[in-house]
């Protein structure tokens, strides 16, 4: 397995290091490629012989035990101790100040892609403050922003194929916007008005395209995650060369659905990807208080998983360690557990206020500092592709699309309501025909108390 994994990076030019559950099976894999089979054929009838191969009785050299991989027997009454176990290192390309840390590792993207990156970042910079002073302002009912992981959306989305399928969990609209989702099509779901795909029925920030293979959002935490291992069982079955990415963060892998999504993702062979945006602070609960160990990554093993933590604030480090994930969930039909280490600057939601849990010095130091988006200006900047002169009217013209899309927005009237019935049965059932039927009449009845007149008007 060690070799596969070898060969596999060596063909991106990385030095990733994954924690791989399955390295024990390198003599198995050995064997059975001297028998004429691939590495991943080896590999994968490695597992299946060890997970289906019976206790077999016999001399006391070894243990033969089927719930576990134990090669050896000990005298030493010795508990494993997490707290001196050796921490997953992160792996990262550039540091802070923008500069490559090792020639092998930059993945020598053109021009045109860095600098795309770099204004999809940006343009969604800008989009989550205008609708966040919005939301302020009442215009719009809820705001999530993405400030401080934008990093974790871009390098990610750019190393997929445009056609895998995506479940994410609310902070992940620059996998969106990456995608083609439009400046309009933004503003109108969180307007909720007439051109909404939902037609209202979503809260804010909870957009999906089928068209870009992009789920729509779920505002209760976790359940996209076993929603993503049985999507890519069936990815698996149908044999489409694609995957399943399932986006979350350190809160929702606390989640019992998440443990459901990786022993199922695990024993099943599921080609999915999750990607653990840990940003620090779930909603509100600093991570020495969400959990003990060693982060999320240190929980794949346990599940049979790969996987491996990357700086997130690292746009090149996220788009190798998705690519090559890509890859190994491919070419192995096994699912990857990707933590990128990131850090929420904004607050959890516009209910919430962080500074009753965290400093202002704090936050200010990772936006100052450790900001994913100041870290590839300086990049872009080194490598003569961008200049100051250029991030000025770069930001008065993105600035200009947004303000655009979101006032077009806020003119549109909201969708009739009698779209809210719809969408559920093929045909309207006679007990849905009679809550519209009452609905109308009594807004009608009541009609100065109702806002009519901002609604798409309905049949009479």
């Amino acid at each position: 397995m060690a070799r596969n994994l070898h060969n596999l990076l060596l063909r991106f030019n990385l030095h990733l290091r994954y924690c791989d559950p399955y390295c024990g099976n390198r003599q198995i894999v050995n064997r059975l490629s001297l028998r004429g089979l691939s590495t991943s054929q080896s590999l994968n009838l490695a597992r299946k012989t060890e997970s289906s191969t019976p206790s077999i009785k016999g001399p006391d050299d070894v243990p033969r035990y089927p719930g576990s991989r134990a090669t050896e027997w000990t005298t030493h009454l010795k508990f494993l101790d997490p707290d001196r176990i050796e921490g997953i290192p992160v792996y990262h390309v550039m540091n802070s100040q923008g500069v490559v840390m090792g020639e092998s590792q930059d993945p020598k993207l053109p021009e045109d892609m860095v600098v795309d990156m770099y204004q999809t970042m940006t343009l969604l910079n800008t989009m989550d403050k205008i609708l966040y002073e919005s939301q302020r302002q009442g215009r719009i009912s809820f705001y999530l922003t993405n400030f401080g992981e934008e990093g974790t959306h871009i390098g990610s989305a750019a190393a997929l194929n445009p056609k895998d399928l995506i479940f994410g969990q609310y902070r992940e609209a620059g996998v969106l916007m990456w995608r083609g989702f439009t400046l309009d099509e933004f503003m109108d779901q969180c307007y909720s008005n007439e051109s909404d795909v939902a037609h209202g029925r979503q809260m804010p920030v909870h957009y999906g395209s089928k068209d870009l293979h992009f789920v729509t959002i779920s505002s209760t935490i976790a359940t996209q995650i076993p929603q993503a291992s049985g999507a890519a069982y069936a990815y698996k079955r149908a044999q489409n060369g694609l995957c399943v990415v399932c986006y979350f963060g350190e809160g929702a892998a606390s989640e019992g659905d998440a443990h459901a999504a990786f022993n199922f993702a695990a024993t099943l062979d599921c080609p999915v990807i999750f990607i653990c945006r840990n940003n620090g602070y779930a909603i509100s609960t600093p991570t020495q208080e969400q959990y003990r160990g060693d982060g999320i990554a240190s929980r794949a093993p346990g599940y049979g998983m790969p996987c491996i933590r990357v700086d997130g604030n690292d746009i090149f480090a996220m788009y190798n360690v998705t690519k090559a994930a890509r890859e190994i969930c491919l070419s192995q039909s096994r699912p990857i557990l990707i933590e990128a280490m990131t850090y929420r600057i904004g607050h959890h939601s516009t209910p919430h206020d962080s500074r009753s849990y965290r400093s202002v010095d704090e936050v200010n130091q990772w936006d100052k500092v450790e900001n994913p988006i100041l870290r590839l200006k300086k990049y872009m900047i080194a490598q003569d592709w961008w200049s100051e002169e250029k991030d000025k009217d770069w930001m008065k013209e993105n600035r200009r699309r947004v303000i655009e899309a979101f006032q077009a927005a806020g003119k549109k009237k909201k969708p009739n309501p009698e779209l809210m019935f719809g969408d559920v049965y093929d045909t309207l059932t006679k007990n849905l025909q009679q809550q519209m039927q009452y609905m109308k009449e009594h807004v009608e009845k009541y009609k100065e108390n109702y806002p009519i007149d901002r609604f798409n008007s309905w049949k009479k």
